[in-house]
């Protein structure tokens, strides 16, 4: 890059390029600011980078194997295309209106995810995606599935104003429990409704406002709706694709991108304010920085909670799963005596991240004791003979302060959860925070019209 030409002065600097620092340059580039985006390692996507097989052998393994062994095992490195944190899109969920929004849909193919399957008692089932399903389904008994199918009535035809469409319940005041306590549902369906549909990754939400369970219910209805077999999408060629195509909606826009990029320095003015970053390309000012975790460790705390991830390489696919080429198991917590549920995202050489005939299967939950490996074996079992297994443990960070006092915005780790709601939310948050102004998507067209 010719440092003549290169613009010193910004509106908004980024630093890293996860998915949700691209989505803000993205949008912020697309509300008319000058953006600068730098990232200090070579490649998109920072902690949610998809990779290949050689990339995450030497980021996993001590001894990898030589190519020609590997090569000869798994087929071409190319072909791999690894997320390193699997997260699936809601059909009907903010990502992919943001998407629609600001038309990265253009950059990036996505696929429907064929199943989403439950964990219950030692066996794994296929959760319904509609009412025919649900009638035909082993998880209930006769009786349930008529109580169930009310269930989903009154969620489907809740109205605001429509007083009695409320059945006598208040969301703001009663808590899920107590929903379910009025449908009749038992504890096998609670369960299935929230942690299958709702997708909570554990019970506190029970004694909760039973409102944003009915919103995450609704979504998965909804996003069910939209295509059919489930409500996941998954993009071709893995999710490393996603911070590329913001990062060349944000350069249509005119924002300037810097891979392989150190910061020397971050420079704050006397007020403590952020002014600039400086870098072996230059000094780059700006009022405000927008950035993951890594580059503030010192202005971020821990949750207290770590992640482990365990990405297995299969060459058949999930038993019991009619051969899908695609899905999502969720091991509920209470199935395992666990605090936390079990997420198995499993994708195939039919998205282009694997070689033909292989599938990848990435486990995920939040650590519960000292032995995190031992917490997986369930998971594993599931999954049948496993070809190769890399595991990694991450801990989950989050910024001390909201980012007013020295215009440093920081985004919070990927947590343990099997879609993107809860990092779209962190996005709309930090968009909030730095323009003043909240997010407004727009309208979304019927796919027809698309």
């Amino acid at each position: 890059m010719d440092q003549e030409k290169v613009d010193t002065d910004y509106d908004v600097i980024v630093l890293g390029t996860g998915i949700t620092e691209c989505i803000l340059s993205g949008l912020l580039s697309v509300d008319g600011k000058k953006v600068l985006h730098i990232d200090k390692q070579d490649h998109y996507g920072g902690e949610s980078a998809s990779v290949t097989l050689s990339q995450l052998y030497s980021k996993f393994k001590q001894n990898p194997p030589s190519k020609e062994d590997r090569e000869g095992k798994f087929g071409k490195d190319r072909d791999w295309n690894v997320d390193l944190i699997p997260k699936f899109l809601m059909a009907n969920g903010e990502l992919t209106n943001i998407l629609v929004h600001t038309d990265v849909t253009r950059y990036v193919d996505f696929k429907q995810v064929s199943g989403s399957y439950v964990f219950k008692q030692g066996k794994i089932y296929k959760v319904p995606a509609n009412e025919v399903e649900a009638i035909s389904s082993p998880l209930m008994g006769i009786f349930e599935k008529r109580r169930m199918k009310k269930f989903l009535e009154w969620i489907s035809s809740y109205k605001e104003d429509d007083v009695p469409s409320h059945q006598g319940l208040d969301l703001d005041q009663n808590t899920m429990d107590e929903v379910y306590y009025k449908f009749g549902l038992g504890n096998s369906t609670k369960e299935f409704i929230g942690h299958s549909m709702a997708l909570w990754t554990n019970d506190d939400y029970l004694q909760q406002p039973a409102r944003p369970s009915y919103e995450r219910i609704l979504l998965y209805c909804q996003s069910v709706a939209r295509y059919g077999k489930s409500p996941y999408l998954y993009p071709l060629y893995g999710l490393g694709e996603l911070p590329q195509g913001f990062a060349r909606l944000s350069a249509i826009y005119g924002g300037t991108y810097m891979l392989d990029t150190p910061i020397d320095e971050v420079v704050y003015a006397d007020d403590g304010k952020f002014e600039a970053v400086k870098t072996k390309l230059g000094t780059f000012k700006a009022p405000v920085v927008i950035a993951d975790p890594t580059y503030f460790p010192q202005k971020c705390k821990s949750t207290g909670q770590r992640v482990i991830r365990a990405i297995c390489i299969l060459n058949h696919p999930v038993p019991g799963t009619s051969s899908a080429d695609s899905l999502q198991i969720i091991i509920p917590q209470s199935q395992v005596e666990r605090k936390n549920d079990i997420y198995i995202a499993i994708v195939s050489d039919a998205h282009n991240v694997c070689s033909k005939g292989h599938y990848l299967a990435i486990i995920s939950t939040i650590i519960e004791t000292d032995k995190p490996h031992v917490e997986l074996e369930p998971a594993f079992k599931i999954l049948g003979p496993i070809e190769e297994k890399f595991m990694g443990i991450a801990e989950l960070f989050e910024p001390k302060e909201d980012g007013f006092k020295d215009n440093v915005y920081l985004s919070r780790s990927y947590d343990a959860s099997s879609h993107f709601e809860t990092m779209t939310d962190d996005v709309k948050d930090i968009y909030f925070r730095v323009t003043g102004h909240p997010l407004v998507l727009k309208q979304r067209k019927d796919p027809e019209q698309e």
